[in-house]
């Protein structure tokens, strides 16, 4: 069973929830790290011969189209990850799809052939937002992953495995990322600190007790995580764990993982099982 390795294509300074801190007519004026930590994890892959999909920001497309059409080049599926780096339930229906149609654009005119798959930063679509769903398929975007089983940022009682979720107009396909059950509750083991904290023997004995349940596991993680020297910036306590917590070796940790199992696009993914992923 093949499973997924996504990555969210973003910058060291798109943190969702500090916009008195990071504001975005600033962002200009930061250095930029997306491309070369992009390329160093387009490498990495390659060396492992493993293709993932990467949502990729519009605003960083529009700033670095290069940098799509290399991801293409590589063998890499192109997903949106927004426009920019608004969570879902911070817009209104109108202005999600405006980032919808923005992102897609920029994305197809930096080179991408397709973007059929989304996801909202943070995980934004949950039940503040479901609307968003009626959204997506209004925009004719065939998969999303942005619903997480986790408490906070998602409801511990979403679907752990890809499923199909009705919407107005449509349906939609759903990947959820990988969690494990510790301390009594679901921890995010499939990507951000639950992923940099676990052993890579750890997070490949999840992804198999998943696939050995029928099930394919989606990891992510974000170009800024394997940085070997990431700027950072005073950040409130949960925003700094969040984002700064274990990243000293995670790229090593993270080629072991990646070695580790069989992984796919999610659209070629979900081709597989009985969720078929519409043509």
């Amino acid at each position: 069973m093949r499973n997924c390795l996504t990555v969210d294509v973003e910058d060291w300074f798109h943190i969702c929830g500090v916009d008195d801190l990071l504001p975005a007519s600033g962002w200009d004026a930061l250095p930029s790290r997306v491309e070369q930590n992009t390329r160093d994890l387009i490498e990495l892959l390659d060396r492992a011969r493993v293709r993932a999909t990467f949502f990729v920001l519009g605003w960083v497309a529009a700033r670095f189209p290069q940098l799509v059409a290399e991801i293409v080049s590589a063998g890499h599926e192109i997903g949106s990850h927004g426009d920019t780096h608004r969570r879902v339930y911070e817009l209104s229906p109108r202005q999600f799809a405006d980032e919808l149609e923005t992102s897609r654009a920029r994305l197809l005119g930096a080179g991408a052939p397709n973007v059929r798959g989304f996801r909202a930063p943070e995980w934004s679509i949950n039940d503040r937002s479901l609307w968003a769903l009626d959204v997506l398929v209004e925009k004719q975007f065939a998969f999303d992953s942005s619903m997480t089983p986790l408490r906070l940022i998602g409801n511990p009682s979403y679907p752990q495995t890809p499923h199909r979720r009705a919407a107005k107009g449509g349906e939609l396909l759903e990947f959820p990322p990988l969690v494990a059950r510790r301390f009594g509750q679901n921890m995010p083991i499939g990507g951000g600190w639950g992923l940099r904290m676990s052993r890579p023997t750890r997070v490949l004995a999840a992804v198999e007790a998943h696939n050995k349940a029928g099930s394919p596991a989606a990891l992510f993680v974000h170009p800024w995580e394997i940085d070997p020297d990431p700027p950072q910036v005073t950040l409130p306590r949960g925003r700094a764990f969040a984002h700064y917590f274990r990243l000293s070796g995670f790229k090593r940790r993270l080629e072991e993982i990646v070695g580790g199992s069989s992984f796919a696009p999610m659209g070629e993914v979900l081709q597989q099982g009985s969720w078929v992923l519409k043509q």
